[in-house]
């Protein structure tokens, strides 16, 4: 019933725009749904073993009680139905010997074979869930994971068999089990022979809710991917990542939103999430893409960007576009104070902030809520920083011709290099601007030490509530988290620190 809740993005989505539906608290346990999918997951995984062990010993004893020799009570009760008049408490029928008649359950019984492929459906479906399937091999994780629909219907049909019976209330009247515990009466007026009848299945008034939300999020998916994209730029930037910009008629997005892509001309099926770098004020909207994998090698290669020469736009493969879809960042602009951290490419929501950021103050500075921003970047290489240092200069210019300098501090952390970049680095150390990234606030290496900078920002925000956003790796998130709860103070009146994390 739970399982396919979270994810339906656009219901979520949907609540999540919602104030009346949700407060800020309520939200932000909606950004957990792929957390709260993968313990449902493992629930059922749990529950599974439970229910399957317990069957393997019920099918045993029921085919052993087929076979028991004339004397005790399983064995009155496993022939019922052998004489007419009679209906079957044992629903194992056939007399063979185990491990054949166990085997003969499970796959001649509609509940034995209907068991048997959904089981192996959840085995295949949660295996090729790890993180390492997902990172290496995606379109494994993405084609198993579709079994769900043969999971869903094998689970609806999997009691039409009825093979949990019991005693029907009519016979339970006329032939009390206390009063008839002697089979050799049994078909007397006083104990007549006992009728039973199997259980309806009751696992479709469950799931039927859930699977009708779903299949409503998927018409809505497939009715959003028709509609017309055009990519009006794709634009080559260093280290592997290629940026596209496209336009799509009635497309509205927030910042920090993300969107799911379709390329046909790589694969007719697969659709994979990217957060959108183009802030809402711009009249197209952008993705950046690095190249990790089959997929986006893929979308490289068809957009031309493995050619030297100019590509012409009708050239450009076709894309599909769902969503965008809501996450933690959209809730920056509901704080005074923030803290932005991004990892290598886990930068890219917190390029759309900053544009929209960029384009407030241009307009109309008063009417933004936001009064400072911590940025984080952490990066092993130094060309990934330069995709992202013109966005950063233009923001640094903008602020200090508008004399609010302080409003954006941001600490760019290197923390991979080799021997020559060191000394390379030493040599232009005291030049104006940084050697990496042409800004004036120099480039630091190593990583942050975040005790020191949580204390540091709740001395200087006292009182305040300040949002955390990571983008990036789980072992960051659980430090930032960490952090987050041990810089808050008990006090109502104190600092906190609210921990987002970026989610899909």
């Amino acid at each position: 019933m739970l399982i396919l809740l979270p994810v339906c993005r656009n219901l979520l989505s949907f609540l999540r725009g919602s104030s009346a539906c949700c407060s800020t608290r309520i939200r932000r346990q909606l950004d957990r749904n792929l957390t709260f999918h993968k313990m449902v997951a493992w629930m059922i995984a749990l529950h599974t073993a439970i229910h399957t062990i317990a069957h393997l010993f019920n099918v045993e004893w029921l085919v052993e009680a087929r076979l028991n020799k004339k004397g005790n009570l399983s064995y009155a009760l496993s022939q019922l139905e052998d004489k007419p008049d009679q209906t079957y408490l044992n629903f194992v029928r056939e007399k063979y010997e185990n491990p054949v008649g166990g085997l003969y359950v499970a796959f001649t019984y509609l509940a034995g074979l209907t068991g048997v492929i959904i089981t192996l459906c959840l085995i295949l479906i949660i295996t090729s869930s790890t993180k390492t399937i997902r990172r290496s091999y995606f379109e494994v994780f993405w084609y198993t994971h579709h079994l769900f629909v043969i999971f869903f219907i094998g689970l609806v049909i999997h009691g039409v068999g009825r093979i949990v019976r019991r005693q029907t209330k009519e016979s339970l009247e006329v032939h009390s089990p206390q009063d008839c515990k002697n089979y050799n009466e049994w078909g007397s007026q006083k104990c007549p022979v006992p009728q039973f009848a199997g259980n309806p299945p009751m696992t479709w008034k469950w799931v039927v809710a859930p699977m009708f939300l779903y299949l409503c999020e998927r018409l809505v998916r497939f009715w959003r991917s028709q509609q017309k994209v055009v990519i009006t730029k794709v634009v080559v930037h260093p280290f592997k990542t290629i940026e596209l910009q496209m336009m799509k008629k009635g497309f509205k997005m927030e910042v920090g939103q993300y969107i799911f892509v379709k390329c046909p001309a790589i694969s007719r099926l697969e659709w994979h999430p990217f957060t959108l770098t183009s802030a809402p004020e711009e009249d197209y909207f952008s993705i950046h893409v690095r190249i990790v994998g089959d997929w986006t090698e893929g979308l490289f290669n068809v957009c031309g960007c493995d050619k030297q020469e100019f590509q012409e736009a009708w050239k450009l493969p076709k894309i599909a576009v769902d969503g965008p879809f809501g996450t933690a960042s959209e809730d920056v602009f509901s704080y005074e104070t923030v803290m932005l951290v991004g990892a290598g490419i886990g930068v890219t929501p917190f390029a759309s902030v900053l544009k929209s950021v960029w384009y407030k103050y241009c307009h109309d500075a008063t009417s933004l809520r936001l009064k400072k921003i911590y940025f984080y970047w952490l990066c092993r290489d130094t060309h990934a920083f330069e995709w992202f240092a013109d966005l950063l200069q233009s923001l640094e210019t903008q602020m200090q011709e508008r004399d609010n300098a302080e409003f954006l501090s941001y600490n760019i952390y290197l923390t991979g290099w080799d021997e020559s970049q060191a000394t390379h680095f030493a040599v232009h150390h005291d030049e104006k601007k940084d050697v990496i990234t042409g800004l004036t606030q120099k480039t630091l290496y190593g990583r942050p030490n975040w005790e020191n900078e949580f204390k540091t920002i709740a001395q200087k925000h006292a009182g305040s509530r300040i949002g955390v956003f990571l983008c990036g790796p789980e072992a960051l998130a659980d430090s930032l988290n960490k952090q987050s709860i041990n810089n808050s103070e008990a006090d109502p009146r104190g600092v906190h620190f609210i921990f987002n994390k970026e989610n899909f």
